[in-house]
């Protein structure tokens, strides 16, 4: 084959670096966002904090169009102008006129509720300044609870450095997971003698009683049976129990022997365990409401797990009447970082040639900014057209959501739906609702009778309804949720439903009914 040239007209779509940090922004949750901004400003001297921005009055859209001075470009600024692009939403139905901004930059802390039942306000100058991730990190642990106890027990110095041990093997729901021999396999060398070896077990399984009488009641149990023996064999120790209640006890205890009661426990079979126990089926239904009054994981309520703290990221304010409730959509000025070019540096450099390497970073500075200013931009366009499409729900609730699709969405913005996607991924709106994630108020459409559609958040919440009103001594089956459904409208299969319940973490029918 004889080498050649060729030519070939192509079109290929390249992304910038800003573009391409952009969109990268853009999908950023808050928290990274923040350690986005603070590798930035460690990593370009050009860039730095404006603590004055807040302070400053906002200027307005034309202002910010009109803006020359590049180094004066300031995402602050930007934050107060994204922050003052609110927007009322009437509860009466809105044609295109009725979209008007209000102008307002400052929100009211008592405009409206959010985020919650009580109500936003201005923090008093007697108010506890405590940090609520400082009041999590100062709760006792486990571990310390059990050894505040062992403290009180009089014990040889190798019976306490056993309990100890113990009690430092325990993983955060209260139980050993390793056997006493596999523990004590872990303190021993390999050319250790087999009697020591078995001096060790003997002292761990000492020390093991002496852990499992501590409190909370179960802790130290090796598998879930052992756990709820022991809190029944705690509650038989107690004094002035009523007959019934020491039989309901007795029950339960024969019921946690037997291994192979646990999976129809779970089943909530009372006719076999019955059988399986030599008892009544009444006497077994009153010892399985005994044991589901049991805490199968002890050390849950010690466990020292951080707080996920959901800071939104867009604050829906309810104002005017009760009659014309009204909706005003603002970003959370404590999220939009403020920064801008570092004015000394830059002018320096203007005018400059002979650093292109320092060019190159105070040109990112610019980039970055506008990026951070165009992200809140963004999210706040698409937190305007969500509370337009679904002000019913902020009325009513989830039953009146409507069915909304990214695609939608995008079209009516002019942007991607991939756009679409980054804004609702790990962003919140706080309203009077809750807190919830964007992507909550978007739900694929069902059909109904009348030729509409229904959202499949509201077919959640219905189906939600129906299980809570159900008779629970003949609790609905998933065909005759559908059933119902279909009767008010809604076309809805049984695996609909059956998908639905479980996504909102439901039993089944045999799982909910009572005796």
């Amino acid at each position: 084959m004889k080498p050649g040239l060729s030519l070939r007209v192509a079109q290929q779509l390249a992304l910038t670096p800003q573009l391409q940090q952009s969109i990268r922004l853009l999908q950023l949750s808050t928290l990274e966002l923040s350690g986005e901004v603070e590798q930035m400003l460690a990593d370009n001297p050009f860039l730095e904090r404006d603590d004055e921005a807040g302070d400053a009055a906002a200027p307005t859209p034309a202002d910010r169009g009109e803006r020359t001075d590049e180094n004066a470009i300031d995402s602050g600024a930007a934050g107060a102008d994204s922050t003052s692009a609110e927007a009322d939403f009437d509860a009466e139905p809105l044609t295109p006129d009725d979209w008007d901004g209000d102008g307002s930059v400052d929100i009211a802390p008592d405009d409206a509720e959010w985020g919650g039942e009580a109500p936003a306000r201005q923090r008093e100058a007697g108010d506890d300044d405590t940090d609520p991730g400082e009041r999590v990190g100062g709760q006792e642990s486990l571990a310390e609870h059990l050894l505040r106890q062992a403290l009180t027990l009089r014990l040889a110095p190798e019976d306490a450095a056993a309990l100890r041990f113990l009690i430092g093997s325990l993983n955060d729901d209260g139980y050993l997971e390793d056997s006493l021999a596999q523990l004590a396999a872990s303190l021993t060398e390999d050319g250790d003698e087999l009697e020591q070896m078995q001096e060790l077990v003997h002292r761990l399984t000492l020390a093991l009683k002496l852990l499992q009488s501590l409190e909370p009641a179960g802790v130290g149990a090796r598998h879930l049976a052992e756990c709820l023996t022991l809190q029944l064999r705690s509650r038989q120790a107690e004094r002035a129990l009523a007959p019934q209640e020491q039989a309901r006890i007795a029950t339960a205890l024969r019921i946690c022997a037997r291994h192979d009661a646990v999976e129809l426990l779970a089943r909530r079979d009372s006719r076999k365990l019955a059988q399986l126990v030599g008892e009544s089926e009444d006497a077994v239904r009153a010892a399985m409401a005994l044991i589901g009054r049991l805490d199968p994981k002890p050390g849950r309520r010690f466990a020292d797990v951080e707080r996920q703290i959901v800071v939104p990221d867009v604050i829906v304010s309810a104002v005017g009447t009760a009659e014309r409730p009204r909706f005003r959509v603002a970003l959370n000025p404590d999220v939009v970082p403020r920064l801008r070019v570092h004015e000394q540096y830059a002018s320096a450099l203007r005018g400059s040639d002979k650093h292109p390497a320092l060019s190159e970073r105070l040109q990112e500075a610019r980039w970055f900014i506008r990026n951070i200013q165009q992200r809140f931009d963004t999210i706040l366009r698409v937190a305007n057209a969500i509370v337009l499409r679904q002000r019913d729900f902020f009325i009513h609730g989830e039953l009146a959501m409507r069915p909304l699709i990214q695609r939608e969405l995008a079209d009516e913005l002019g942007v991607h739906e991939s756009t679409i996607s980054r804004v609702t991924t790990a962003k919140y709106m706080a309203t009077p609702r809750g807190t919830f994630e964007l992507k909550y108020f978007f739900g694929s459409a069902l059909g109904t009778e009348s030729g509409s559609h229904a959202s499949s958040t509201a077919v959640r919440a219905l189906i939600r309804q129906l299980i809570e009103a159900e008779d629970r001594a003949r609790p609905l089956s998933d065909a005759q949720i559908a059933e119902q459904l279909k009767a008010q409208g809604i076309d809805c299969a049984r695996r609909t439903v059956a998908k639905y319940r479980e996504a909102l973490r439901l039993p089944t029918a045999s799982l909910r009914k009572s005796h």
